[in-house]
């Protein structure tokens, strides 16, 4: 008996050698193609920063062709207006700004010593197909890349508007690429190369490749090694413009040298569409990198087996000497872990029931199986309530068509599946993120699905606030350039016709016109100034205010409009607000722009409501202004904050109000929300309609900017 035990012992041994060979290699396998799909994302990740700079420079090339030329020599009368927007080009790797008129052969050149100089056309100015950008004045030409003493270049070039007259910039390809490439690791050693569509390195580690063909320039370095796998990978599919992923033999990897596996990745880079013109970037990597750590796993895993198999002999070998006492310790031991495995289990159960997430399973047809207490009490009910019951009602019908399709593709493949969806309760709309998974049977099919969710409506809020934030950042720097331009020719005319209008006798036309021409040129004045107080986020000094005090001023100054315009006012101020961060002129601009958009939404009457109140837990002082108005759209809630954006008919307002009044709010810490439902979806949902403005204001401080 005992040696058929130990021969049992030893095939066992040898068949589980056998397995763990082929798993190994099959885990080396997985472990490849989980390594290449890394090395994919970084070579996207690569691909979207090289496109999007290139998006930046052609925008630059835009903005400055945009500038208006009668003649080739406005360029040294514009020549301020034309360095800021080159200051910005020049730092993208372009040392070379050429503008050029054909007709007359003239060029003028600014290079490193931000000088401009005027020279003849020479043929490496104008590359093959950039007079195709004179018949289109629309169009950015790329050439495609070409060597020159210093490296690789590439001209990007586009016509002035409404001048026959070409501007180029000369971009050097490999100082551009280095600026994504050189800190580019891949496992260990890995790094990223770039390759033309036409087959030419335009930046590798080896500098020496640089600018070099790709199918030769590895022969001619180690011609004993067969480069079929790699050659076959660049001209079929890099080439091509493909993605995709791969591996193949190379003589060396940095200081390696002798054949090496590889493992690549590689992605398209769209550098124009007219002409069609793609490079490609490759991340590699050796694949010893893989095989190292999948040796070490497999050499303990090889001795633990050894270890196993051992005590399993010296088991077995008890097992036929004691086999009554044996039989009773197994006894013993099955009861304890029937013990323990209930009690894991109801651990498990504790633990589903206590988180604060939507955890429930559902099978193919979308009914309840199981679902824990926390999302019973979200729906209303107790669990036993939701059992056997399909998620149809309790979810409204965009959510549960969203579910019914996650359902079947988890069916269909058999895989996870991640996704978010708006969940409406009652009057609320919450975002969910829900992870789908699949629950196997023991056939191996899915048998049903657990839903792990949980409510990021909160995250979604902070999203979008910091994209508004974004938004209004960016154009607030437009909005004080376009201010400052516009502003000194506003002082010249509104100067000029003053001393018209002192000049000219009251009571005739002339008089009449000039001052209309004042009065409009005042109005221009005002939105100039709105301009530069939108865009003077930071510039408030260190002032502080009486909350209460400065809304009652502004209560005072348009009660008697209010009530003209039949709007009831209601103000509940809370007593003991201490003082707060900011100026009280330009908080009661604050309150005054809302006062009064409040009053037009609400035309034929209505309530306006203002409290205010100290939030003791965020240590900010808080003002609501509440009105029963027609309400905000939700297409335009995310734009209600930009600049001449505005809903109100023409000739009734300028659009800079709200835009203005968020600049004082977070100029001094503050912060401004909006929440509102539209006359049309209050009526579809039994609503009130209305806006509420809330504003917190930080507590003043001595010393706080």
């Amino acid at each position: 008996m005992l040696l058929a035990l130990i021969l049992a012992t030893l095939v066992i041994i040898a068949l589980s050698t056998y397995l763990d060979f082929r798993s190994s290699q099959n885990l080396r396998d997985i472990a490849k193609h989980q390594f290449n799909a890394e090395q994919l994302v970084v070579a996207r990740h690569i691909k979207w920063n090289i496109e999007r700079e290139l998006e930046v420079i052609r925008k630059e090339i835009e903005m400055i062709t945009s500038i208006p030329l009668s003649n080739f020599d406005d360029i040294f009368k514009k020549q301020d207006m034309l360095d800021k927007t080159l200051q910005r080009v020049i730092k993208n790797g372009i040392f070379r700004i050429n503008v050029i008129e054909p007709d007359t052969n003239k060029v003028c050149s600014y290079e490193y010593s931000r000088q401009w100089k005027t020279q003849d056309v020479t043929p490496d100015t104008l590359p093959d197909g950039i007079h195709a950008v004179l018949d289109n004045p629309q169009k950015v030409f790329i050439s495609y890349p070409f060597k020159k003493i210093g490296g690789i270049h590439v001209i990007i070039g586009r016509s002035f508007d409404g001048f026959r007259c070409l501007l180029t910039v000369e971009l050097d390809v490999t100082c551009f690429l280095k600026q994504f490439l050189k800190n580019t690791r891949s496992g260990k050693t890995g790094y990223a190369w770039v390759v033309s569509q036409d087959g030419m390195f335009l930046d590798h580690p080896f500098t020496e490749f640089i600018g070099e063909n790709v199918f030769t320039v590895r022969k001619e370095r180690n011609p004993d090694i067969s480069y079929k796998s790699i050659n076959f990978i660049q001209k079929n599919q890099m080439l091509k413009g493909q993605e995709g992923t791969g591996t193949y033999r190379t003589g060396w990897h940095r200081g390696i040298t002798g054949e090496i596996e590889k493992l690549i990745a590689y992605s398209p880079i769209v550098i124009s569409d007219d002409p069609a013109q793609k490079w490609s970037v490759a991340v590699v990597a050796p694949a010893s990198e893989i095989d190292q750590y999948i040796n070490k796993t497999y050499v303990w895993r090889s001795l633990i087996q050894f270890i196993i198999m051992m005590v399993v002999i010296v088991a077995g070998t008890t097992i036929l000497l004691n086999e009554m006492r044996w039989t009773r310790e197994l006894e013993q031991k099955v009861s304890e872990r029937t013990l323990s495995l209930k009690t894991s289990e109801e651990k498990y159960r504790s633990l589903v029931e206590s988180a604060e997430d939507f955890i429930y399973t559902v099978n193919r047809d979308g009914q309840f199986q199981s679902i824990n207490s926390f999302t019973a009490g979200f729906l209303g009910g107790r669990p036993e309530d939701f059992i056997g019951k399909g998620i149809d009602l309790v979810f409204h019908e965009e959510a549960f068509q969203k579910n019914i399709q996650i359902l079947k593709m988890v069916y269909r493949h058999g895989r996870s599946i991640r996704d978010e969806f708006k969940l409406q309760m009652g009057d609320h709309e919450l975002w969910i993120s829900a992870n789908f998974m699949p629950i196997r049977e023991e056939t191996g099919g899915v048998g049903s699905v657990l839903c792990i969710a949980r409510d990021v409506t909160h995250e979604k809020t902070l999203e979008r606030q910091l994209i508004n934030a974004e938004k209004l950042a960016s154009m607030g720097t437009l909005a004080a350039g376009v201010a400052h331009e516009i502003n000194n020719p506003l002082g010249v005319m509104l100067g000029f016709t003053d001393l018209l209008v002192r000049k000219t006798a009251k009571g005739t036309q002339a008089y009449d016109d000039l001052k209309t021409i004042e009065r409009q040129g005042m109005h221009c004045k005002q939105i100039v100034e709105n301009l530069l107080r939108f865009a003077r986020f930071g510039e408030g000094k260190s002032v502080k205010a009486d909350l209460n005090e400065e809304i009652r001023e502004i209560v005072a100054i348009v009660a008697h409009t209010l009530e003209m315009e039949n709007v009831e006012l209601d103000t509940v101020l809370a007593e003991g607000i201490p003082l707060v961060q900011g100026d009280p002129r330009e908080l009661q601009q604050v309150f005054l722009n809302l006062i009064n958009n409040a009053a037009s939404a609400m035309k034929g009457g209505g309530t306006l409501t203002i409290r205010s109140r100290w939030d003791s837990k965020s240590q900010k002082a808080e003002v609501q202004i509440q009105d029963t108005g027609h309400g905000i759209t939700r297409e335009h809630m995310d734009r209600i904050f930009e600049p001449f954006f505005t809903t109100k008919p023409e000739g009734e307002g300028t659009g800079l109000g709200l835009a203005v009044t968020y600049g004082i709010v977070t100029k001094y810490g503050g912060t401004i929300d909006c929440e509102s439902i539209s006359m049309d979806s209050a009526l579809a949902a039994h609503k009130k309609n209305g806006t509420v403005f809330t504003i917190k204001l930080p507590l003043f401080k001595e010393g706080n900017p």
